[in-house]
């Protein structure tokens, strides 16, 4: 379903009566079921749950049950999974009914220890998403029942993530999709939009600032690139050649092949910041950057400062109002996102591939 039926409010009374039955694999002893979105049941795969008892059944389980592609344990293998729907909101938090879910390498980190956003197992990953509005905590005053809102979330309220049915968010993560804003690209924009916006907020980037982007073809560090570029940047872009005509249509001034050996030492400039986005890259990088200079990494592997260059490693932080600029950037066309879509119960190998970092510059979003 698209954005415009949801932002409908004839239609959107409506939503919750229709029927939304997904097949998906269930956890071992409830092979064959399905679940009723509507509803909230689960039924056999002949049908679904029918009369007065059954509807008192249905009822219960409609408060309690819903669909979400995480994991059972911390280390476990993703799968399809029956999870608790989150507690209601308390004040300062919003129940988010996810229309589509964005995939990024860090999602695999969320459940082995390498990014902890109080995710509590059994539970769904993801920590980005699009959705509607179905209920808010006491007292809020700026998001109602019905909107239509994108948002990061880290840590996780509900201890379960954006892959799933719903989520519990707090209202400072979420921004109102604006119109003209597709559905998807709402769903993929969050992360790796505040990581750029915030990098070249770390880099000091602004008008006349020479600035390397290396990794420059992903989903993040393309939108820094396109980012720097509308702040006036000179930027140059570090990518394989495959994607100089894309980074050069996104406002890189030119674009270096950071994947031959030695692509440093061919460089006959110097940088007033560098942008890492790529691992392994930012001892190399370090020497292009004048005495002074500052260096960011996304990729956590910042180097120590050197020449009285700053170095940092990049922690994307929540931020609605930031997410709000940057939708209606994306929203006029000034941002521009390579977003492919699939269903949750095709997810899995979706969900490794990103995780490899064999996406190739997609960014790859879940339709729940």
């Amino acid at each position: 379903m698209d954005l415009a039926t949801l932002m409908n409010p004839h239609l959107g009374r409506c939503l919750d009566t229709i029927i939304m039955t997904t097949r998906a694999e269930i956890p071992e002893g409830h092979v064959g079921a399905v679940f009723d979105r509507e509803r909230g049941a689960v039924s056999d795969s002949y049908g679904l749950v029918t009369g007065t008892a059954a509807a008192r059944r249905t009822r219960t389980r409609q408060e309690r049950v819903m669909i979400g592609l995480g994991v059972r344990v911390p280390g476990g293998p993703l799968e399809i999974l029956r999870l608790p729907a989150p507690r209601h909101p308390g004040r300062g938090e919003l129940t988010m009914d996810v229309i589509a879910a964005g995939i990024g390498p860090w999602d695999a980190l969320l459940h082995t220890g390498g990014w902890d956003v109080d995710l509590e197992p059994p539970g769904a990953l993801g920590v980005e998403g699009v959705g509607q509005i179905s209920e808010t905590g006491p007292g809020e005053t700026e998001y109602r029942v019905g909107d239509v809102v994108m948002v990061h979330e880290a840590p996780l309220p509900g201890g379960s993530g954006t892959w799933a049915e719903k989520v519990l968010v707090r209202s400072t993560s979420v921004a109102l999709v604006p119109a003209g804003l597709p559905t998807a690209t709402a769903a993929a924009l969050p992360v790796a939009g505040l990581t750029a916006l915030q990098s070249l907020d770390d880099l000091q980037v602004g008008a006349g600032t020479r600035l390397l982007v290396v990794g420059a073809s992903g989903p993040t560090a393309s939108l820094a690139v396109q980012l720097a570029h509308h702040r006036g940047a000179e930027v140059v872009a570090g990518a394989g050649p495959d994607h100089a005509n894309r980074l050069r249509a996104f406002g890189a001034s030119e674009v270096v092949d950071t994947h031959v050996d030695g692509w440093a030492g061919r460089m006959h400039r110097c940088f007033d910041a560098v942008l890492i986005a790529a691992t392994g890259t930012a001892e190399a990088a370090l020497t292009v950057i004048s005495d002074g200079g500052r260096l960011t990494s996304i990729t956590l592997d910042a180097p120590q400062p050197t020449r009285g260059i700053t170095t940092n490693n990049l922690y994307v932080r929540p931020d609605g109002r930031a997410l709000d600029d940057l939708a209606a950037l994306a929203a006029s066309g000034a941002l521009r996102l390579d977003v492919r879509v699939t269903s949750v119960q095709d997810g899995i190998p979706i969900a490794d591939e990103v995780a490899a970092g064999r996406s190739g510059g997609v960014k790859h979003v879940l339709e729940l």
